[in-house]
């Protein structure tokens, strides 16, 4: 999830709404279309199928985000994304909605002042016309391996980011993850993560 820049400055101020609607076009693929094409003639490969009928198709949704500090060392997030799920994803990750919240605290109240410890969470969850393209063995940017048993994916993030000093911080971070991928068959799986950043 990417949330800890947005909580971390939710102590800032006193709170920040923002709301988008977004709409591009790419070379992509329609899912419905690939998977009506392969239904009418199953010895296709809704992989090979959906290459062929590529062409510049519009994508279209919305985002709205809030931030609120609480305290000056408790903030708070909440966002929601949706987009139309119709057509092909061209970047960041395989999703089509999502929801999500969490919450950072400055370490001041145990000596830590430039310190953050955060704790969000997140559900994520595709289309229908998406679905029934991966369940027919269609392949996302990420994900799909012909074996979707759908379910909506469910995300726990925690993070220790700690000051070394003026110019460089260390974050360490926990992931749950309950369906990855979409799919009640997989997981869940823990991941653990640190990050080393500086600036000069």
């Amino acid at each position: 999830m990417s949330w800890k820049n947005a909580t971390r400055s939710s102590s800032k101020a006193a709170s920040l709404v923002r709301l988008g609607l977004f709409g591009n076009q790419g070379n992509t693929g329609n899912y419905s279309q690939a998977l009506a094409i392969v239904a009418s003639d199953p010895s296709l490969d809704i992989n090979t199928t959906m290459a062929s009928i590529r062409h510049t198709l519009p994508k279209y949704g919305f985002y709205a985000n809030l931030e609120q500090a609480i305290t000056s060392d408790v903030g708070i997030f909440a966002r929601a994304s949706w987009n139309d799920g119709q057509t092909e994803i061209l970047s960041f990750t395989d999703i089509d909605r999502s929801v999500s919240g969490g919450v950072s605290i400055k370490g001041g109240s145990w000596g830590r002042e430039n310190d953050t410890i955060g704790l969000g969470g997140a559900i994520n969850g595709l289309s229908q016309a998406h679905r029934d393209f991966l369940a027919a063995g269609g392949i996302g940017l990420l994900i799909g391996d012909g074996q979707l048993n759908y379910r909506e994916e469910k995300i726990i993030e925690a993070y220790y980011a700690y000051k070394l000093n003026q110019w460089s911080t260390l974050t360490f971070d926990y992931q749950f993850i309950a369906n990855p991928s979409y799919n009640a068959d997989r997981g869940p799986v823990s991941i653990l993560s640190a990050r080393a950043h500086a600036e000069f």
